[in-house]
């Protein structure tokens, strides 16, 4: 019996391109993986974390473009965000923001302030080894608490200033080894990417020939599937 072959073509393109779309679709519009590079936003995150940021916390972007096509919100204080670098808008950042449009900003002694007002640091107990070097404090700011650390945190200076309308100031949670607002300015809104909001994957080491690729023997099981605050 001879097989009838009409529509054979059409259901293998859709069979074929269909979860290719659908992927890229997610991609643009929902999720993005990144992997942590450097150690800036230690011990939030660290290196080698691979993280989905979701795309939608602050609206649409432009398909393939580096602006929104809608938004509808802009970060909170405490949230960590992934964004354009200004100086560089072809590379990305992570970081934490401390400080919204409108907002003033100064660190003296160490001590955060936004708007005259110090931000809650609780003096955290650590291992013998470490407290020589850091210093580790659980920090809340709007509805985020986490954990920053200081090499030496009373040594820590940055003069007040405000935020200008549609900026944001970022810091990392490493404060004492990171390359942040308080070095190159503040990060236009259309530049975010999203909020980092999952550790989906962590290794020590990644594959020699692959760098992007973790290396299966040093996982870091019990940081896989973590929520990022």
């Amino acid at each position: 019996m001879k097989k009838n072959l009409r529509g054979t073509w059409p259901q293998a393109l859709v069979t074929f391109f269909g979860p290719i779309f659908l992927v890229v679709l997610i991609r643009w519009l929902v999720f993005e993986p990144f992997v942590i590079p450097s150690g800036s936003m230690i011990p939030t995150l660290l290196i080698h974390d691979h993280i989905f940021v979701n795309k939608l916390s602050y609206g649409v972007h432009v398909p393939f473009g580096k602006s929104f096509l809608w938004q509808w919100a802009g970060p909170t204080k405490g949230s960590v965000v992934v964004f354009r670098f200004p100086e560089n808008p072809d590379v990305y950042y992570v970081k934490r923001v401390v400080a919204t449009a409108g907002d003033e900003i100064s660190v003296r002694h160490g001590d955060l302030r936004v708007n005259g007002k110090k931000i809650s640091q609780t003096l955290l107990p650590v291992g013998s080894e470490e407290e020589d070097e850091f210093q580790y404090f659980s920090e809340v700011e709007g509805d985020s608490t986490h954990v920053v650390r200081y090499l030496n945190k009373e040594f820590s200076e940055f003069s007040k200033v405000k935020v200008p309308d549609q900026h944001f100031f970022v810091m990392g949670d490493n404060r004492d080894q990171s390359n942040d607002s308080r070095f190159w300015g503040f990060v236009p809104e259309k530049y975010l990417v999203g909020r980092a909001s999952l550790i989906w994957l962590s290794c020590d080491e990644t594959l020699e020939s692959a760098q992007f690729i973790c290396d299966p023997g040093t996982l870091r099981w019990s940081r896989l599937l973590q929520f990022i605050h």
